[in-house]
């Protein structure tokens, strides 16, 4: 990631849905969703659309067309209630980019070469490592599943945009490597629930080809995760 950075073509189109961030916070991770829409303009004119209180910085649509919609110093209306590490306000935290798709569909090849080009550009304005680029999925598993089963996120850990696991690991204990990773478990959650919880956001993202209960790949996939990519556990709400 050296030398110059090119970037995509972006149209500016504003939003009123923003606001500061919380006192002091700067953004220090990327959040991913898809926008499950019908199409991107659709998506655009809500995201721009003050009674709906949402937005986000960033609007690709599958044609390669990024619109801006809210400045990267901006705290943007994108990511909601959940958490990773020890981050409540993700908000105030993140850069949240919109991709549409209906999540029932590949993400094409002009969409996924703008998002490339785009976080490569956001990663090194803001000095974001690979580790803190997430799927809404990862931190609100309740209540998420963008950007889905079809987004191919090895791609991108491929480029130096996110991270993959090593296949071929010792098995570990799955939660508390989770919560070493990133993944949150609710306060009074018991360990079977929360399994439920997050192994469908990790298998979504890391091994979207699996079924059944927990296995050891899992545990030995999320071992190898908490080992290389541990939370920044001093990365957390002021």
């Amino acid at each position: 990631m050296s030398g110059a950075v090119a970037q995509p073509d972006i149209v500016p189109t504003p939003s009123p849905n923003f606001g500061p961030r919380r006192q002091g916070a700067l953004p220090d991770m990327v959040v991913l969703h898809y926008t499950a829409m019908e199409n991107a303009r659709t998506a655009l004119e809500r995201l721009c659309d003050a009674a709906a209180e949402v937005s986000a910085h960033y609007l690709i649509c599958e044609a390669g067309t990024v619109w801006q919609m809210v400045d990267e110093d901006q705290r943007a209306w994108h990511a909601g209630a959940g958490q990773w590490g020890d981050v409540r306000d993700v908000n105030s935290r993140s850069i949240g980019i919109e991709l549409a798709n209906t999540g029932a569909h590949p993400f094409p090849e002009p969409q996924m070469r703008a998002l490339e080009a785009l976080l490569r550009g956001i990663m090194r304005r803001w000095s974001i490592p690979a580790t803190r680029i997430i799927g809404h999925s990862d931190m609100a598993p309740d209540r998420k599943s963008d950007p889905g089963p079809r987004f191919d996120w090895q791609r991108l850990a491929l480029r130096g945009l996110s991270i993959w696991p090593r296949i071929g690991g010792e098995p570990g204990d799955f939660l508390q490597d989770a919560v070493r990773f990133g993944y949150a478990i609710p306060d009074g959650m018991d360990n079977d629930a929360a399994v439920d919880l997050i192994l469908p956001a990790f298998r979504q993202r890391f091994r979207p080809w699996a079924r059944g209960g927990l296995d050891a790949t899992d545990r030995a996939l999320m071992a190898d995760l908490a080992a290389r990519f541990p939370i920044d556990r001093a990365a957390r709400d002021a």
